[in-house]
């Protein structure tokens, strides 16, 4: 399996940025994990969306899915139907993709897909939110969505060859009513888990990305900063 990122900005885009959005790929297809502002227009410089097996959501804050009110002009213009798996508790930005352009599907279940197989937990979040494990050929990679205080997410990861995880805030920013992990509790949750490779995400623009990636790194050594283009074979 192949993981790019397409997006990797916390809450709004950065210039010439993204926000969350990334493409996992494999011999037998591809998924797009969530869709931030930006994330479009990158996903199209790699393929055409409707090659998508599916798109995942892991929660419905604008800066996971703001896209897919772009996507859905393409996808209504070009007579087009996507997969859409994600949670079901309503939302206005539900309401907003409303129509035949998308099929609507629980991010909670198990499936099959794509050469995949996908599980989610849900995590703690003000929206309901979710992580989600892939695994395929003895490979796993965990995407932790947006999440913070979870501690059934360290057995969710265990053993994972990679785990994307939000980590947003330093330790001096950190405190309980944030709703994200820090940097250093994502390295702290890569160590617990046993994972391979960690690379933190979700950093907001104008952020101290060297501080972030230290703090991490002081917890679990084999640590990487998400960047626009990055690729990971597994």
């Amino acid at each position: 399996m192949k993981l790019t990122i397409l997006g990797c900005d916390g809450s709004f885009p950065d210039a010439h940025g993204a926000c969350s959005g990334y493409l996992l790929t494999c011999d037998e297809g591809s998924l797009q994990l969530d869709m931030g502002c930006g994330v479009l227009p990158r996903l199209m410089a790699q393929m055409k969306p409707e090659d998508l097996n599916a798109i995942y959501i892991t929660h419905w804050h604008n800066d996971h899915v703001g896209d897919l009110l772009a996507l859905k002009y393409y996808l209504q213009i070009k007579k087009l139907q996507m997969r859409l798996i994600a949670p079901l508790t309503p939302h206005p930005i539900m309401d907003l993709l409303a129509g035949n352009e998308f099929v609507l599907e629980d991010i909670a279940q198990k499936r099959q897909i794509a050469g995949f197989e996908v599980s989610a937990i849900a995590v703690k979040h003000p929206l309901p939110a979710y992580a989600l494990r892939f695994e395929r050929n003895g490979k796993a990679f965990v995407y932790s969505g947006d999440a913070v205080d979870s501690p059934q997410l360290a057995s969710f990861c265990e053993n994972a060859d990679l785990l994307l995880c939000d980590a947003t805030f330093t330790r001096a920013q950190w405190h309980e009513e944030l709703p994200h992990y820090s940097a250093a509790q994502a390295g702290q949750l890569a160590h617990e888990a046993k994972v391979k490779q960690l690379i933190i995400t979700h950093l907001q623009p104008g952020s101290d990305k060297d501080l972030l990636l230290t703090e991490a790194r002081s917890e679990f050594a084999h640590t990487t900063m998400a960047r626009i283009g990055l690729e990971v074979n597994l």
